[in-house]
């Protein structure tokens, strides 16, 4: 079922809050008016059902940071003809590949990841890591732009971030830097809320959504399988690794509801993530190794997939708004 616009979502999150209560044995005229954080934590857990398990942790509670696996390792794969896998567990790199060049997504944790995975698995997978013209950062989280510099430095690329996350990293350094992390890189080109960058045949279309950090960019993103077209969507910040206010809460669902709504008008039938634990891109990998001809592509789950993805999104950051405002003070 499509979801047509701000009304219909919200009809259905009531069908669906209405039938958990019922489910529950809780009289229709009794369920709550008044939101809480049990009822968006419910909406949440019914939108994701089983194929969206890994948005859904972001309803919990974060207990420290998140450990890097043991073995941080992962093998590059062609993920559509033009667009392809270069992460490892602990965080997810895209190239997208254009008929003048290559878009590289994000650049992982620091330079030797970035030789490793990036470069190494563009010569792994019969592209020429020379080619890369632009490395698009989405955030200004070391994860994401440790190792860009070194892909300036080396193919004479350009590195491309929000003019907010720039300023980011021009301010005061993080005070829990990790030590993995690689050096800030030098600003270069800076983009604003619904800028495109365009190389060759190929045109990428950025939403600033705050607040994973101030710049969060996410994306729109043309996909090519056989002689069919799709759209993905990036969702650019995830976790809610930001100061646990009220205030911020509100604003990741809203930033989640207004990319919904962009990503419903673009036609966005893909759902990608720049940490595979949100998109399941692993295992839709390995299902992409036994898809046979005419099979449906794991990683085009639909336009309702997207939409519910992002639901999932705003209705966790409600709850733990809510939760914000009930904290004491």
């Amino acid at each position: 079922m499509a979801l047509r616009g701000t009304v219909a979502r919200r009809a259905l999150l009531g069908c669906i809050f209405y039938g958990i209560a019922a489910l529950a044995g809780m009289p229709a005229h009794s369920a709550p008016v008044t939101e809480t954080r049990r009822a968006h934590i419910a909406i949440a857990t019914a939108v994701a059902g089983q194929d969206l398990k890994g948005i859904l942790t972001v309803c919990q509670p974060r207990r420290g940071a998140t450990p890097r696996p043991a073995n941080n390792t992962a093998e590059p794969a062609k993920v559509f003809d033009n667009l392809y896998f270069l992460g490892i567990p602990s965080v997810s790199a895209w190239a997208l590949a254009t008929s003048d060049g290559i878009i590289v997504l994000d650049a992982l944790d620091n330079a030797s990841e970035s030789q490793t995975y990036i470069e190494g698995g563009l010569t792994k997978l019969g592209l020429d890591p020379a080619q890369i013209k632009y490395v698009v950062v989405t955030h200004a989280h070391g994860d994401h732009y440790g190792g860009a510099q070194y892909l300036a430095d080396k193919f004479h690329a350009h590195l491309v971030m929000s003019d907010v996350d720039w300023k980011v990293l021009e301010g005061p350094p993080r005070a829990n830097y990790p030590a993995h992390w690689g050096p800030a890189p030098k600003r270069d080109i800076s983009v604003r809320d619904g800028d495109r960058l365009t190389l060759g045949d190929t045109s990428i279309e950025f939403y600033i959504t705050p607040p994973h950090t101030p710049g969060t960019l996410s994306i729109i993103i043309p996909l090519k399988d056989g002689d069919t077209r799709h759209i993905g969507g990036e969702w650019g910040g995830t976790a809610f690794n930001f100061s646990p206010t009220a205030q911020n809460f509100a604003t990741y669902a809203a930033s989640a509801e207004r990319f919904a709504r962009i990503a419903h008008e673009k036609g966005v039938d893909v759902p990608l993530s720049n940490h595979s634990s949100f998109d399941g891109a692993f295992e839709k990998i390995e299902a992409l190794k036994t898809r046979g001809a005419g099979e449906p592509h794991p990683f085009v789950t639909g336009a309702e997939s997207e939409q519910r993805f992002l639901t999932v999104a705003a209705e966790c950051a409600k709850a733990m708004r809510l939760g914000a405002a009930e904290a004491p003070r």
